[in-house]
This record gives structure tokens, sequence and C-alpha cells, in this order.
């Protein structure tokens, strides 16, 4: 796991813990790059299955 797909991984279960998906524009703000990089940042992860997306529930899976 690369530097910014941990970035991601921490926010994204940090703030699920909450009952709240953090939108493309707080992780843009929190972790300073790009929505591209992002997108292959979470699409790297959910191919490893270290997050899934439940989308009856709509909240990540870790």
């Amino acid at each position: 796991m690369n530097d910014l797909e941990r970035k991601l991984y921490r926010i994204i279960y940090n703030m699920s813990r909450f009952r709240r998906n953090p939108t493309m524009n707080e992780l843009k703000r929190k972790t300073g790059r790009d929505e591209p990089a992002i997108r292959k940042a979470v699409e790297n992860l959910m191919s490893r299955k270290e997050l899934t997306w439940d989308k009856e529930k709509k909240e990540w899976r870790f």
C-alpha cells in the first residue's frame, strides 16, 4: 500500500466510524491530490479487497 492509499484508507475509515462518507472535495482537501489520483488509489484498494462498498447500506466495508 503506497502513501496515498494508506492516507485515503485512514480518512475513509475514520469518517465511516461516525456514519459519514467523505466527499470528493473533502478527500482532495485532506490529501492534496487531484481527483484522478484519488480515484485510482481507491480503485487499487478495492481491487485488493481492502475496501468494499456496500450498495444496500451505502457504506464502506473494511
